[in-house]
C-alpha cells in the first residue's frame, strides 16, 4: 500500500502541475525551441513542429495581457526604489503590449486577419516589446540581487553578534537566501530570453543562429517548467 500511496501522491503532483495553463504553455515552449535547435532553420519535420507549436502556444496566451495590465496598475511597496518602480512598470507595459499584439499575430497566422504585411510588421513590433521587457527584467533581477546581498551580509553580521533571538534571525537568513536563489534563476532565464528575442528578430544572424536561439529557448523553458512545480505538500493535500 505504501508504494501505491507514493504513486498516487506523485500523480496528484503531476495533475496539479498539468492543470496549470502556464505549465502547459512552457512545456510546449520547450518542444518549440527544442525543435528549432534540431532543425537549425532547415525545412523538415522539426521545423514543422516548431511552427505548429508556436502557433498553438498563442492560443494558451489569449487575453493573458490582462495579467500584466493589472500588474501595471497595481502600486508597488513604498520601500521600492524609484528606478526599480520605473523598470517594473516598463516591463509590465511592454509585456502586456507584446501579448496583446501577439493576439493579432495569431489571427493573421490562422487566416482570420488577411493583411500579411501588416501581420509581419506587428509580429516584429511585438518581439521588440518582448526583447525590451526581458532587458527590463534582467536589470530588475540584477538590482534585486544587489539589495538581497546587502541584506544577507547584514544578517550574517547580526547572527555572528547575536546573543538572543537567533531563531528569528536564522529564519530571516534562510528566507533571504531562498529569495536570492530565485532571483538568480530569474536572472539566468531573462538573460537567455534576451538572446532568444535577438535570434527571433535576426539582429545578429551570424552569432545568434536558429540553433543558438533554440538552445537558449529550450533551457529557458526548462527553467520556467521547474519554477512552476508545485510544492509537494499541495499535492498531498489534493
Amino acid at each position: 500500500m505504501g508504494s501505491i500511496d507514493a504513486t498516487r501522491a506523485e500523480l496528484a503532483l503531476l495533475v496539479l502541475y498539468l492543470n496549470k495553463a502556464e505549465a502547459r504553455d512552457k512545456i510546449c515552449r520547450a518542444i518549440q525551441y527544442g525543435s528549432k535547435f534540431i532543425s537549425n532553420g532547415e525545412p523538415g519535420t522539426a521545423q514543422n513542429v516548431d511552427k505548429s507549436t508556436s502557433l498553438a502556444r498563442k492560443v494558451f496566451r489569449l487575453f493573458k495581457f490582462v495579467n500584466d495590465l493589472h500588474a501595471l496598475l497595481t502600486p508597488l511597496p513604498k520601500s521600492t526604489p524609484l528606478p526599480l518602480v520605473l523598470l517594473g512598470k516598463s516591463k509590465n507595459a511592454l509585456l502586456s503590449t507584446f501579448l496583446a499584439l501577439d493576439q493579432i499575430v495569431w489571427a493573421g497566422r490562422t487566416g482570420i486577419y488577411k493583411n500579411k504585411e501588416r501581420v509581419d510588421l506587428i509580429s516584429r513590433i511585438s518581439l521588440y516589446c518582448w526583447l525590451s521587457s526581458s532587458v527590463c527584467t534582467t536589470l530588475i533581477e540584477i538590482s534585486e540581487l544587489g539589495r538581497l546581498t546587502v541584506s544577507i551580509r547584514k544578517l550574517e553580521k547580526a547572527l555572528n553578534q547575536a546573543t538572543y533571538n537567533e531563531g528569528n534571525l536564522n529564519e530571516q537568513y534562510i528566507s533571504k537566501l531562498k529569495q536570492s536563489n530565485n532571483r538568480l534563476l530569474n536572472l539566468v532565464k531573462s538573460s537567455m530570453d534576451v538572446v532568444v528575442a535577438i535570434g527571433l528578430l535576426q539582429l545578429a544572424p551570424k552569432k545568434v543562429t536558429p540553433r543558438v536561439t533554440g538552445a537558449f529557448g529550450f533551457v529557458s523553458s526548462l527553467i520556467s517548467c521547474y519554477q512552476l512545480l508545485p510544492p509537494p505538500s499541495k499535492a498531498k493535500a489534493q
